[in-house]
């Protein structure tokens, strides 16, 4: 039986976070890293320049918690992750894994969303920010995006809101 890849890749997610949980459990019952270290990283920060190894090296647990939404799609669309922050902040509410991403959204499908991405995509690895006006469920909603390209091929997208409180870079 094949495995998909992005099976495999959230099967590695899951074993990252089992792995941490089992190994990290203390006597006075805090959860740490092996070796005591604290096991939350540095926080992620929408703007910083090394946000795609940032993203690669967290757990789906960590990547569900971030204050704003990331999607993991792969070179053809497929949604490999999407974020429970972006399912509530979007108001989409679903998780559209194995879904064409630009199928279940319209306002992504457009040329100056999906269009731009594979623009970028078509010259090399992405780091890619603009600002956007569309939500699942507010077409005139301020969007800030990053999509940068991911390890195994695809790209995150990570969208901040406003009301989110995200401090964004600026529109290009």
């Amino acid at each position: 039986m094949q495995v998909s890849r992005a099976c495999r890749y959230l099967f590695r997610l899951r074993k990252r976070e089992s792995a941490w949980q089992h190994e990290g459990k203390k006597k006075d019952g805090g959860m740490h890293a092996a070796g005591g270290r604290d096991p939350m990283p540095a926080p992620v920060e929408f703007a910083a320049p090394d946000l795609g190894a940032r993203l690669e090296q967290l757990s789906q647990f960590e990547l569900d918690r971030l204050p704003f939404g990331v999607i993991l799609i792969d070179r053809d669309g497929i949604v490999q992750f999407y974020s429970e922050t972006e399912a509530r902040l979007s108001g989409y509410g679903a998780l559209p894994l194995g879904q064409n991403l630009f199928a279940v959204s319209s306002c992504m499908a457009s040329d100056e969303f999906r269009g731009r991405i594979e623009r970028a995509a078509a010259q090399g690895p992405v780091d890619l920010a603009f600002a956007f006006n569309g939500d699942f469920n507010d077409p005139a909603r301020a969007l800030q995006v990053r999509v940068l390209s991911a390890r195994q091929g695809g790209v995150w997208i990570c969208i901040a809101r406003e009301a989110a409180g995200m401090a964004a870079p600026s529109s290009d």
